[in-house]
């Protein structure tokens, strides 16, 4: 009877230690997933903040709206505004005082101010956008903040990079230790298998207990990684509420559904995997494996 519930606690405590153990992998690959969209949502809301500049020279409008509408058929451009020389003269006198009066005349030119979709293009592709406009008929100068825009790509690449290896690197290590879990928990059970094939019991019909059993714990593993990835998400924005992760925010939905399909593969994977060792296994050799 002693015996009966010591190996009854030893079979939950190895139930329990391999749950925990799926949650950490799945809030792990949550968290990373995570860092990445919202690495991205940041970058592309950047690239849209980011505006350009076509200055005019002295033409029709009609002209204009010929390069209006040829700004709008770039494929990087999601809006273009059109500012008049007097609205800039009038932005710029709430800003450093009245220079048209002190000048006597107004040297700013009408504009239109060019607004990137989120797909908005690389350093290299704006110099060609660049190059493009400035040749046309019309055209002045073409002005953005090229610094900002060379550095987000690279910057952005090198941070998603860095995550990745990182969360790979950790990824691989808990999954090889995940593996050594469960395989412990189904050797807990070694004597149930062996009395299952003593009396005739197919490998089916001792893995789909087992394979029902990984479900079950890959959808606890999976709410107990939810409920940390929420603790997680709440403490961003409690601790960090000057900074928006709208875009992030909007995928959580999806990130949450890879971690309960992910938590049901491992699970059931490595259970199978271990099950299988066991059912090969030669009845006699089951005390010495």
């Amino acid at each position: 009877m002693q015996e009966n519930r010591r190996l009854k606690r030893k079979v939950r405590n190895s139930y329990i230690i391999s749950t925990v153990s799926i949650s950490l992998v799945l809030f792990l690959l949550g968290s990373v997933s995570y860092l990445i969209v919202s690495a991205l949502d940041v970058t592309d809301r950047m690239k849209k903040n980011i505006s350009v500049y076509v200055n005019l020279e002295d033409i029709t409008p009609d002209e204009q709206g010929v390069i209006r509408t040829r700004l709008l058929n770039q494929e990087a451009v999601s809006d273009v505004i059109f500012i008049s020389k007097d609205q800039a003269a009038e932005e710029f006198r709430t800003e450093a005082g009245d220079f048209v009066e002190f000048l006597g005349y107004n040297p700013l030119p009408d504009a239109f101010e060019v607004k990137l979709s989120a797909a908005g293009p690389d350093a290299e592709k704006m110099r060609e956008f660049e190059r493009e406009v400035s040749s046309w008929y019309g055209v002045n100068e073409v002005d953005y903040q090229r610094g900002v825009l060379e550095k987000i790509g690279p910057n952005i690449n090198t941070f998603n990079m860095v995550l990745l290896f990182f969360g790979g690197a950790l990824l691989v290590i808990s999954l090889i230790l995940l593996n050594n879990t469960i395989r412990v928990s189904i050797y807990s059970k070694r004597y149930i298998i062996s009395t299952m094939k003593l009396v005739g019991a197919t490998r089916g019909f001792i893995i789909r207990p087992f394979a029902g059993s990984a479900v079950m714990q890959g959808i606890w593993s999976a709410l107990i990684a939810t409920a940390m990835f929420a603790g997680m998400l709440y403490g961003i924005h409690r601790g960090l509420p000057e900074i928006s992760f709208s875009g992030a925010d909007a995928q959580a939905v999806y990130i949450v559904a890879g971690m309960f399909l992910a938590g049901i593969i491992i699970s059931l994977f490595f259970t199978i995997f271990a099950v299988n060792k066991f059912v090969r296994l030669p009845t006699g050799a089951v005390n010495y494996y």
